[in-house]
Order: C-alpha cells, then structure tokens, then sequence
C-alpha cells in the first residue's frame, strides 16, 4: 500500500453523495464514492450541523484505500452566519459595509479555525487578527453593537 496523492474537496456536513462533484475528484483514483460519502456523512454528523460547508483532505493510497481528515468551515463562512448574512460581498472591499460582527464572534470562529491541524500552534490572537483581515475584504464590520453606526463619537448638531 503506497500513498498516491492528496486531493482536496469542500463537502457538506452530513450530506455528501455520490455525484458529478465528488465523482470528479475521487474517479480517477479508484476510490468508492459511496463508502467515503457514508464515511463522511457518519463523522461530520457528529462535529458540525447538516449543511456546513467542510474542507476535506483525502490521501488516496494504491490499494484504492483512502483516509480523510475533516477541517473546520471556511473562515467566510463563519462570518456570514455570524453576520446574518445570506450571501457574500459581489466584490471584494466593498465600500458600504455588509455586516457586522462582534468581537466576541471574532473570538469564536478563531477558537474553531484553531482545532484545524495546520493552525493548533498559533496563538488565538494571530487567528483572530486574520479573521477580522477576512471580514474586512468582505465588508464586514467589527464592532460592539449593530445600532452603533456612527461609532459613538458623532453628536448633534441639532439645536432646539
């Protein structure tokens, strides 16, 4: 049994099957869609609701044998549901923000983002600093509240 290669999907949780997107990648290798689709489905199921896009690393092996590590949401992901919003920017940086998130949510998605295998050395602050970049291009605000527009700093001019 020799490693072949590595192949890298987006999968959601719980709700992988057999299909033209899935078949793409695994095809060529030899591998049973069906078995890892129920694999799959049996391990995400535990760790995250239906529906959540998951990244997935595949090795495939020459024996058509295969094992996977499942990865936590992609960061965006995270901030829109923390947003409430429904979909994403049209373009990068807009210029009217989008959304708005806390910065106790921020502290969230980098405590998920920090189980990933590739990111259990670096420090919370340094996932949270790369987070708030991510909401940034997507137009995402960081801030306490959300009836906060102004930042607390404008007042009236209004005389009576």
């Amino acid at each position: 049994m020799s490693f072949v290669r590595h192949v890298k999907l987006r999968v959601p949780s719980g709700t992988a099957r057999p299909g033209p997107a899935i078949g793409q990648a695994l095809g060529p290798l030899g591998i049973n869609m069906a078995e890892f689709c129920k694999q799959f489905n049996e391990k995400s199921e535990t760790l995250w609701e239906k529906g959540v896009p998951l990244s997935v690393r595949l090795s495939a092996f020459s024996d058509r044998s295969f094992k996977f590590d499942i990865r936590s949401p992609p960061t965006t992901y995270l901030i829109m549901k923390a947003a409430g919003m429904a979909k994403g920017p049209s373009q990068p940086n807009p210029e009217v923000a989008s959304g708005y998130i806390s910065p106790e949510a921020v502290y969230e998605i980098a405590k998920i983002k920090q189980t990933d295998e590739m990111r259990f050395h670096l420090p919370l602050e340094g996932i949270a600093r790369s987070v708030v970049g991510t909401a940034k291009t997507m137009g995402v605000q960081v801030r306490e509240t959300n009836d906060d527009v102004d930042g607390g700093g404008a007042q009236s001019n209004e005389t009576k």
